[in-house]
């Protein structure tokens, strides 16, 4: 390529990532580059599709190997669950007293503890419930340095944007990206689908596992702005009128857990269920979040009729109802309920899980925790859609039967996962082999260079 070619492809390629709207750094040397022969394809090396809980760890990850990264995002920001659903107290990191899952996802949450200015748990005693290892943190901040540890790992952000058609090729994926006067092409080795719903997964034709009936969802909301004293002298009395809003129809069964009138006044931001909820595709997201603002609505007006409660009002709402299930894929290896309560140590393990089998329904949730000492892992296998070559799940999506995937959907083992999934990917981009052909003891020596905790006793 002579000196006038290399101008017309740098010029070129700085105008389809303008036109593209991916957001970088100038200096970043894993910038996407455009197709020599056709300006309007950007070769990568990585897509990440879904910047929640697994899919921001996972863009950091790669990029940080200096892999060519892409990551696509249907949202305004980075988090999922801890940000944009407001689930602002990510778990779990340790059992049982020590520290099981590290690594970037830890990094970014210990970094806002740190810049909030507030403590970390002591991890070094057995809680009594598993909320007190919960970390609080300020989801606003995480979103502000989950994004700066993808720009400073050189990773292309792509905001609003989605993948409208993926074709396979004879080394990766050709992708079409669309968003709101955006359309581009992204040539790619390795996909790694972070989306929840294993969305892309779906668009190739390859399988998933449904359940018909699925968990509720939650429409975080705190309500503030009553006087506690009258509201405790009226326990009682506050219980019966909202006894009273379900059988009259004025408030509807899930408007609380379990029925239980004091949650929402005491602040409790997650304390409904919102039935049927469903993040598969727009309109099922649509209808979800109709249904969560129509709560929210419902027990407000409900709120400022009890006592104390007449100058009750909003103190903040996410945006979005959250989901806890939807697609799974079948997967190269299913991780079953007596896999995780056991502890089993896959031969193939990349990460570890913990949390209690925590599935919510009609009922409300009560959470079955872990025998003592039982600390589950993730296998390499569950993170690989069956039959598939160049792509990879990470998150709530992985293969697994329903109870299981209760407890392995938290947000820190799918930070794990989305760690060891872009490491795989990476590697195999590299490698030009497809993610199940990598060495398990050349992916476990960069997870460890990048600070994962890697499960004891795995084989290689």
């Amino acid at each position: 390529m002579n000196r006038r070619q290399y101008i017309k492809r740098q010029v070129a390629g700085t105008a389809i990532l303008a036109a593209s709207g991916l957001v970088h750094k100038a200096s970043a040397q894993n910038l996407p580059s455009p197709d020599p022969d056709n300006h309007d394809i950007l070769d990568v090396d990585v897509l990440v599709v879904g910047g929640g809980s697994a899919g921001h760890v996972a863009a950091i990850q790669a990029g940080r190997m200096g892999a060519k990264t892409v990551l696509l995002e249907r949202n305004s920001q980075l988090g999922g669950t801890t940000t944009t659903g407001g689930v602002n107290f990510p778990g779990l990191f340790h059992a049982w007293g020590k520290q099981y899952i590290s690594g970037i996802g830890w990094e970014l949450v210990a970094k806002s503890v740190e810049i909030d200015g507030k403590e970390l748990p002591d991890f070094s005693k057995v809680p009594k419930s598993h909320p007190q290892h919960q970390v609080r943190i300020n989801a606003q901040l995480y979103a502000l340095l989950a994004e700066e540890a993808c720009l400073d790992a050189g990773v292309s952000l792509a905001y609003y944007q989605f993948p409208k058609k993926i074709e396979e090729t004879s080394n990766g994926w050709l992708v079409d990206v669309v968003g709101q006067g955006v359309q581009y092409q992204l040539r790619c080795r390795q996909i790694v689908d972070c989306t929840g719903g294993a969305s892309v997964v779906g668009m190739l034709g390859l399988e998933r596992s449904w359940s018909d009936v699925r968990q509720p969802g939650t429409q975080m909301v705190v309500f503030t702005g009553f006087d506690q004293a009258v509201v405790q002298e009226n326990k009682k009395l506050i219980q019966k009128m909202y006894d009273e809003a379900i059988a009259n129809g004025k408030l509807q069964k899930g408007d609380t857990w379990k029925g239980n009138a004091m949650r929402p006044i005491q602040g409790a931001s997650g304390s409904n269920h919102i039935f049927g909820a469903d993040s598969s595709t727009a309109a099922t997201q649509t209808q979800t979040n109709l249904a969560g603002r129509k709560h929210v609505l419902r027990m407000l007006k409900f709120l400022k009729t009890i006592p104390g409660g007449e100058n009750a009002t909003i103190d903040r709402m996410m945006n979005e109802t959250a989901s806890r299930e939807t697609f799974r894929i079948i997967g190269e290896t299913t991780l079953t309920v007596n896999d995780y309560t056991s502890g089993r140590i896959f031969d193939d393990a990349l990460s570890y899980s913990f949390y209690p089998i925590d599935l919510h329904d009609a009922h409300g949730v009560k959470p079955k925790p872990l025998a003592h000492g039982k600390v589950p892992t993730i296998p390499r296998g569950a993170l690989i859609p069956k039959g598939s070559k160049n792509i990879m799940v990470a998150g709530r999506c992985l293969s697994s039967d329903r109870l299981a995937n209760s407890a392995a959907r938290v947000q820190a083992s799918c930070m794990g996962m989305g760690q060891a999934a872009a490491v795989t990917a990476a590697l195999a981009a590299k490698s030009g082999v497809t993610p199940i052909e990598v060495p398990l003891e050349k992916i476990r020596e960069e997870l460890k260079k990048h600070g994962a905790i890697i499960p004891q006793g795995a084989k290689a």
